[in-house]
């Protein structure tokens, strides 16, 4: 399961295109995860966005995430979910969602990332890593030393999201990320695929220097 380049649908952010529109987008310059993300739409018109991305996915043998809502990801298919500290708890998620369905979960620390593991996550995130104006409630940086530590003590996959850019994805993935998951730096470009694919490109060089 590949978590190299993963997208977060974001259609302010995109300028005004749609969840499916951006996800398309994406992943046709290589993304391998798309996750739906928006705290503004009733819970009808996310799910509407979720059948939409699904199809996308689908089409592209993409995996598809969608954020906090386990009830819109399960009705629409989706492969999983994206739970954040204050969402769900992991343990009931995982008890509520069918067998191989993803889990994901948002850390701030070794010691969140070392629960979240003990509780059944698929992967964490460190979020956010570094600044970032993408999300209001997203807080300072944590920074690539708390990265690196939280490589050292998980063996799942580890995502970094949060003011990732073209310039700093070679010394995320050098600190241990296993991925990336970004916003701006993809949906927030003129072009989506070409930016995505410029990404894809630098994640797979910094992983081939770290070899």
């Amino acid at each position: 399961m590949a978590y190299d380049l993963y997208v977060v649908t974001d259609e302010t952010i995109g300028r005004g295109r749609s969840h499916a529109e951006l996800a398309a987008r994406a992943v046709a310059g290589g993304a391998d995860m798309i996750q739906l993300r928006d705290k503004t739409l009733s819970s009808r018109d996310l799910l509407a966005a979720a059948f939409a991305i699904r199809e996308v996915t689908l089409d592209a043998g993409a995996l598809f995430i969608v954020n906090d809502r386990l009830d819109v990801a399960l009705a629409a298919g989706a492969d999983g979910v994206h739970l954040g500290e204050s969402d769900l708890p992991i343990g009931h998620a995982r008890r509520i969602a069918p067998p191989g369905f993803i889990i994901g979960a948002s850390v701030g620390s070794v010691a969140t990332a070392v629960g979240a593991a003990n509780e059944g996550a698929d992967y964490v995130a460190l979020s956010p890593t570094f600044a970032t104006g993408s999300k209001d409630d997203a807080g300072p940086g944590h920074g690539l030393a708390t990265l690196s530590a939280i490589r050292s003590a998980v063996s799942l996959p580890l995502v970094a999201i949060g003011g990732i850019t073209a310039g700093n994805v070679g010394e995320v993935i050098a600190a241990g990320a296993d991925g990336v998951a970004v916003i701006s730096a993809v949906v927030g470009k003129d072009d989506v695929t070409a930016a995505a694919r410029d990404l894809r490109s630098r994640i797979a060089a910094a992983k081939a220097r770290s070899r």
